[in-house]
């Protein structure tokens, strides 16, 4: 069972700053869970007996049978699940100048919502992008909603939290940065490139004026039909995977 100290040190990791000083992050969920025992380290796992079909055996460091009510003292969802870990977080390396000399990647500019975060990061999994890169100022991804909602994802995702304006400028010259924006070229009839860096920008603001600098190639995606009234713009989500499927597909 769980101890009282255990769900009140699980509880903390819902706060960034509890997160960042243990370095330690939840997911909950059969699905998520199954998917992350066989990247990241698992610290505890808390399971009840409809999910522990492992028993002792569950690769944890800590294994504890826990009823249902147990379960939801401990969980930071409104409907807990059967199961529930703490796990790592992983320190992942890698230079942004060799992620994208080869590859397409993401940069994320200041995105605020962990549930929009969450989703790029299962987007970019469906996509084939291994590595996103974030500004300081983005959401954290191990925020439980942003967790919840890579779907497992994160398992084969890494991001990365750097000084993105820093990073975009010793790039730019060598390698195509692209963002969009409402006076960019339709997205449909533009050359695309098979690596490089996909800018998307903050919910309300979009791409910042200082990350826009550093853009060399812009991008629209058009409303349908041409001059039509319609929505102000797309989910950030939304368009980070309409972007990401015309790359795909012409590459």
């Amino acid at each position: 069972m769980l101890s009282k100290n255990d769900i009140k040190e699980i509880k903390a990791l819902e706060q960034k700053k509890f997160r960042s000083a243990n370095g330690l992050f939840v997911a909950e969920g059969h699905k998520l869970v199954n998917e992350l025992l066989d990247v990241f380290e698992c610290v505890l796992a808390a399971a009840t007996p409809e999910w522990d079909r492992f028993g002792s055996k569950i690769p944890a460091a800590r294994f504890e049978p826990v009823t249902p009510d147990e379960l939801k003292r401990a969980s930071l969802l409104q409907n807990p699940q059967d199961v529930l870990a703490v796990f790592r977080i992983p320190d992942h390396q890698c230079q942004f100048s060799t992620a994208a000399t080869g590859n397409l990647v993401l940069a994320l500019d200041d995105i605020q919502d962990p549930g929009n975060l969450g989703t790029i990061v299962r987007i970019a999994d469906w996509f084939g992008i291994r590595d996103i890169f974030c500004s300081k100022g983005t959401a954290d991804i191990y925020n439980p909603k942003s967790v919840q909602a890579t779907m497992g994802a994160i398992a084969r995702v890494r991001l990365h939290y750097i000084d993105l304006k820093k990073e975009l400028e010793s790039l730019k010259g060598n390698i195509p940065i692209y963002g969009t924006f409402l006076d960019g070229e339709n997205i449909y009839s533009k050359d695309l490139s098979a690596n490089g860096v996909i800018i998307m920008g903050n919910e309300g603001n979009g791409i910042s004026q200082a990350i826009e600098q550093t853009v060399t190639d812009k991008l629209l995606i058009p409303a349908w039909p041409t001059g039509a009234k319609t929505s102000e713009s797309l989910n950030v989500a939304v368009a980070t995977a309409i972007i990401c499927a015309e790359f795909r597909r012409r590459n």
